[in-house]
């Protein structure tokens, strides 16, 4: 039997979400949890793979049973045991071929940069104190969602067999002292979020002008994007999938 589980995390205190040889990872204490509550070994699969520092205010992975359990009273044992920076929302039947990253449809994540200094979220912010031309990084984003191929933003060196996503929405928002970008697409490449908010920030620094935005993407070369913003301020904010996956046999 297969289960979905929604979980958030601090990602402060972990090397991202993938198990990883010399390094704490969530998924890695997550899969301790559960072999050692349900007594079985379990492995898990991510919907996605955050990098070191990133956070998530939903994910969703999922595992194999064989026997059956009670959901309530595992939630309740499993947020007992892990740690203060990990927390299970729900934990659900699915049809047995249902895969947590193959078959969600949409991701969305927010960045947050902060422009004044602020103790509580210092290590959930990027802070950047000087002034930044909202205007023009949202013109920006119009042309993004005019591309498809962003191996520009992409991390170098890694195993993808395309750069295409699908952006089907991208947009920055001021609230206060605090700026967040919102992007959601049907899949990311690694760094890809962090590389454009980089250039965006660029932008809106006046560093770049806006049309050279249409230059980068088509070099379709990492050194000719900004630079990559710092993990903190990254959060995984929000997974789809098609209404076929609840449907347990």
């Amino acid at each position: 039997m297969r289960y979905f589980i929604e979980l958030s995390y601090n990602g402060k205190a972990y090397h991202g979400w993938q198990n990883q040889p010399n390094a704490i990872s969530v998924q890695q204490v997550l899969e301790h949890a559960l072999t050692t509550l349900l007594r079985a070994p379990i492995k898990i699969m991510g919907a996605g793979r955050t990098d070191a520092g990133v956070h998530a205010s939903q994910m969703y992975a999922h595992f194999d049973m064989e026997e059956d359990f009670d959901i309530d009273t595992l939630i309740f044992k499993i947020n007992w045991f892990l740690p203060h920076d990990i927390a299970i929302h729900r934990i659900f039947r699915v049809r047995d071929k249902a895969h947590a990253r193959f078959h969600a449809v949409s991701r969305t994540y927010n960045y947050r940069i902060s422009n004044t200094k602020n103790v509580f979220t210092h290590d959930f912010a990027y802070k950047i104190h000087l002034p930044l031309d909202v205007e023009k990084m949202n013109e920006a984003c119009e042309i993004l969602l005019q591309y498809k191929d962003f191996q520009c933003f992409s991390k170098s060196n890694t195993d993808v067999k395309t750069y295409y996503c699908d952006i089907k929405e991208a947009y920055w928002k001021l609230n206060d002292t605090e700026l967040t970008f919102t992007i959601t697409a049907d899949r990311f490449l690694r760094n890809m979020v962090r590389a454009i908010v980089g250039t965006m920030v660029n932008i809106g620094l006046g560093k770049i002008e806006v049309q050279q935005l249409h230059d980068i993407i088509k070099s379709k070369s990492r050194g000719e994007a900004g630079f990559s913003v710092p993990a903190h301020g990254l959060y995984l904010t929000d997974i789809q999938y098609p209404d076929t996956i609840y449907n347990a046999e």
